[in-house]
C-alpha cells in the first residue's frame, strides 16, 4: 500500500512537471514571432536608408532571418522563408558585388547554396559552393574552405557522386590536419561516416564514426578542465580581493560565538 501511495505521488509530479512546461507549439510560435519582429525592423531599415551599401548589410541579414525555415512545422510558410531567402540573398549578392566585397559575396554563396540544397536544386547548390570555395581559397580563408569542401561533399553524396565526395573530405581532412582544427576534422570524420554507409562500407562507416566521437569526446573534456580551472583561478581571486581586516574581524566574531556557546 505504502509503494502504491509512493508512485501515485510520483506520477503526479512528473504530471504536473510536464504541465508546467510551455507546449512545443507554443514554443515554435515564439520563436517565429520574434523573427517575424526581426524582419520588420531590417525591412524598415532598408526602406529608410538610400546607401547601397548598407542595404547590402541589411539585405543579408534578413536573409539570414529567413533561413531560421528548419525550425518552421508548416510547408507553405516553410517554403516561403525559403523562397524569401533566395530573394534577399540575392539582393545583397548584387550590392556586394558591385563594390567588390568578397566576403560578402561568399557569405551570399554559402546561403543560396544551403537553400537550394534543401531544396533538393543540386546543380544551383553545386555552383554556389563552389564559387564559395574560390572565393575562400582567393583570400586564403582557411576555415572556411574546409567548410564549403564539407558541404560541396555532402551534396555530391545526395547526387551519388562518392569519388568526387570523398576527394573532397580528403582534402578538408588534410586541412584540418595541418592546421590543428579538431572541430573540423570531426565534422570531417562524420561526413567520412556518413559517405561510407551510403558506399555500404559499414566497416570504414564505424571506424569514422569512432574517430569522430573520440575527437568530440576529447575536445569535451579539455573544455570542462579549462571550465574548472577558471572557477578555481576566479575563487582564489576573490578570496585574495578580501580585506585582511575583514578576515580578522570575521575570526573574532566566529571566536566570540564559540565563547559565548561554552
Amino acid at each position: 500500500m505504502k509503494k502504491l501511495c509512493l508512485f501515485i505521488i510520483a506520477l503526479i509530479t512528473v504530471s504536473t512537471s510536464f504541465a508546467a512546461l510551455p507546449p512545443i507549439d507554443s514554443l515554435k510560435q515564439t520563436q517565429l514571432s520574434s523573427t517575424e519582429d526581426r524582419i520588420a525592423m531590417l525591412k524598415s531599415q532598408v526602406d529608410s536608408t538610400q546607401n547601397d551599401s548598407v542595404k547590402a548589410f541589411l539585405y543579408a541579414e534578413i536573409a539570414v532571418q529567413y533561413l531560421k525555415y528548419d525550425t518552421i512545422a508548416n510547408k507553405k510558410i516553410k517554403l516561403k522563408y525559403q523562397n524569401d531567402a533566395l530573394d534577399y540573398s540575392y539582393k545583397a549578392l548584387h550590392l556586394f558585388s558591385r563594390y567588390d566585397d568578397t566576403v560578402g559575396m561568399r557569405n551570399c554563396f554559402d546561403n543560396l547554396a544551403m537553400v537550394y540544397h534543401s531544396k533538393k536544386v543540386y546543380p544551383q547548390a553545386k555552383w554556389f559552393i563552389l564559387q564559395s570555395n574560390t572565393f575562400s581559397r582567393a583570400i586564403n580563408d582557411v576555415p572556411n574552405v574546409m567548410k564549403s569542401l564539407i558541404k560541396l561533399a555532402a551534396i555530391k553524396m545526395d547526387i551519388k557522386d562518392y569519388s568526387l565526395a570523398m576527394g573532397d573530405l580528403n582534402e578538408a581532412l588534410k586541412l584540418s590536419v595541418a592546421n590543428q582544427d579538431p572541430r573540423t576534422e570531426s565534422a570531417v570524420q562524420l561526413n567520412f561516416a556518413l559517405l561510407y554507409n551510403r558506399m555500404k562500407n559499414f566497416k570504414k562507416g564505424t571506424i569514422a564514426m569512432d574517430r569522430h566521437n573520440f575527437i568530440d569526446d576529447s575536445l569535451n573534456k579539455a573544455e570542462l578542465a579549462i571550465a574548472a580551472r577558471n572557477a578555481a583561478a576566479d575563487s582564489a581571486d576573490v578570496k585574495k580581493k578580501v580585506p585582511a581586516k575583514m578576515v580578522r574581524k570575521t575570526d573574532r566574531t566566529a571566536s566570540s560565538k564559540r565563547i559565548a556557546s561554552l
